[in-house]
């Protein structure tokens, strides 16, 4: 026990007199043990400079102990509470986290689960980018049994289990909100044709329409790239129209708040003249002027549910059986979206 790197957990049990399992579990930040016991396995591991061998541990249990989400974009606030979510779930196991930007880009989403998969990833949590529309690096995963989570973004082609908000109903929640408040002539400002979640939302806009009655206007559904120049420019086409929509409900806040800029730059005036609103409830929502309705997506428990069913799948000597949780959202109503007397 001289060198650092032959201190092994059964000689930590033996020096505080408890077991292997025990010392296990405490080195993890498991919940079955308590403080004190942790406090003093971890100041011995310290000590004694122990380095679990992770290596013979990911060859013995043919993976490692790390998971890995792969989303569009670590900064959307959505994106970071779900990380969080997914890390407090995964940590009880003693698991670690690693995450990989697609920045919406097929090629990079492929190649991250490319080599992930040749470092025994244990399992993968994944929202799909908005290119992807060719699904074999997520067919590989179920080919070679390996865990794998859909959240918010899916995909219909892939049996597995996800995470998802019901889209539909919150679009139609949303179209309804404006409609109530007087606005006649609404536009969708979708994301790309290939975003499923986009499609869904705009299934539920073109519902609200048609139970209030309301023309559906294939002019005033519109698809956008995630560039804020693309969302601007189809934002200008839209109010240059001859009879150009009163309302717009956008796909995500990000989009909302680049076709305010351009409304504010034609001196149109929200709400009285256009109300607009987004998805997704970022802070910056009530820091704007005026401050952004919207449709809250409940970030962290979506991440949490994601992180406990991807657990599960782990953990399991048998196959599970694919799952979806669809969780409910809220609308937000703000100064954007409310007509002033």
């Amino acid at each position: 026990m001289d060198t650092a790197g032959s201190i092994t957990l059964k000689d930590l049990a033996e020096k505080l007199n408890i077991s292997v399992s025990t010392v296990s579990r405490a080195l993890r930040d498991h919940p079955d043990v308590n403080d004190v016991t942790k406090k003093k396995v971890m100041q011995l591991a310290n000590e004694l400079e122990y380095e679990p061998n992770e290596l013979a541990l990911s060859l013995l249990k043919g993976h490692s102990n790390i998971i890995a989400v792969i989303l569009p974009k670590v900064a959307y606030h959505l994106y970071a509470t779900a990380i969080s979510a997914i890390e407090n779930v995964i940590k009880l196991d003693g698991y670690t986290l690693v995450t990989a930007q697609t920045h919406e880009s097929t090629f990079r989403e492929a190649n991250a689960i490319s080599a992930l998969i040749k470092n025994r990833i244990a399992g993968f949590i994944v929202s799909v980018a908005s290119e992807t529309k060719q699904f074999k690096h997520f067919e590989q995963l179920k080919k070679k049994n390996i865990p794998l989570v859909f959240f918010n973004r899916d995909c219909d082609e892939i049996d597995a289990s996800r995470v998802i908000i019901d889209n539909v109903d919150a679009a139609f929640k949303g179209v309804a909100h404006l409609i109530e408040n007087g606005y006649k002539r609404i536009a969708f400002l979708g994301a790309s044709r290939l975003v499923q979640i986009s499609n869904r939302r705009l299934a539920g806009y073109k519902k609200a329409l048609k139970y209030f009655d309301m023309p559906i206007k294939e002019e005033y559904m519109v698809h956008c790239e995630f560039e804020k120049e693309n969302v601007k420019q189809q934002t200008l086409e839209l109010l240059n129209m001859e009879e150009p929509p009163d309302a717009i409900i956008a796909f995500s806040d990000q989009m909302a708040v680049s076709a305010m800029v351009v409304i504010k730059e034609m001196g149109l005036k929200i709400p009285k003249d256009i109300g607009i609103m987004g998805f997704n409830n970022e802070p910056m929502d009530e820091l704007i002027s005026p401050s952004l309705t919207s449709i809250h997506q409940p970030g962290y428990e979506m991440g949490k549910a994601a992180g406990e069913l991807l657990m599960a799948q782990i953990k399991s000597k048998k196959e599970i059986e694919v799952q979806q949780e669809i969780l409910s959202t809220q609308l937000i109503i703000r100064q954007s979206s409310v007509r002033l007397n």
